[in-house]
């Protein structure tokens, strides 16, 4: 078990067909109120120090969390030199399901409410699941998102959903303001003053996080 200082989660090998398995830490806190599948975009991963920041935030909250790598060793490998696979937003929101399935079956999140933090490009494949399985996801919550790659499916979301954009973020801004008007579910946007796209300014990345705490704490124990 990998342990990171205030964080502690286990590491899980995820099977979605066929040998195929993804790598991913599942934080689960005492009494948990629900679990948060992060959605990573853009070639990030599970490493990423900022989605892990949030997760710290949400454990500190009761809530567990579960991130996960979409893409294999191997795939990553042939994302990093074509970048094609990142942009693969039906893959990605294929992955985003099976993992979602995985949840409702492992003995120690089964009961749990399910909620997803997407980010850049997770933030479609996270809309894209929870549209095809509408009863399984009870919570959304983008960080710089593009949640108009999944235009389509925008309609057929019924998740609680809070999209985060940072002030100086503009043409991100725009979008997310388009994909909004498309969302008939309970909505709602948060401009963070001063962040850009990746929320690296002093404080903003915290605000991220307290918004989504918030968020997840309310909707995933209704």
């Amino acid at each position: 078990m990998d342990t990171i200082p205030g964080w502690n989660k286990q590491t899980y090998q995820v099977p979605i067909g066929g040998e195929i398995r993804l790598e991913g830490f599942l934080d689960i806190p005492e009494h948990p109120l629900g679990v948060v599948l992060f959605v990573h975009g853009s070639g990030s991963s599970r490493h990423s120090p900022r989605n892990q920041f949030v997760a710290r935030v949400l454990h500190q909250a009761g809530i567990a969390t579960m991130l996960i790598d979409l893409l294999t060793a191997r795939e990553e490998e042939y994302d990093y030199y074509t970048g094609r696979l990142r942009f693969n937003i039906d893959l990605l929101s294929e992955r985003v399901s099976q993992v979602t399935h995985w949840l409702t079956q492992h003995a120690a999140t089964a009961n749990l409410r399910i909620g997803y933090f997407g980010a850049s490009t997770g933030a479609a494949a996270a809309l894209i699941a929870a549209a095809r399985y509408p009863q399984l996801v009870h919570a959304i919550v983008s960080r710089g998102g593009r949640p108009d790659l999944a235009k389509p499916y925008l309609d057929r979301v019924n998740s609680p959903t809070l999209l985060i954009v940072g002030e100086n973020d503009t043409q991100v801004i725009a979008l997310n303001r388009m994909a909004c008007s498309l969302l008939h579910c309970t909505k709602q946007i948060e401009i963070v003053a001063g962040a850009t796209h990746l929320f690296e300014e002093p404080g903003t990345l915290e605000q991220v996080a307290q918004l989504a705490s918030q968020w997840f704490t309310k909707y995933l124990t209704l």
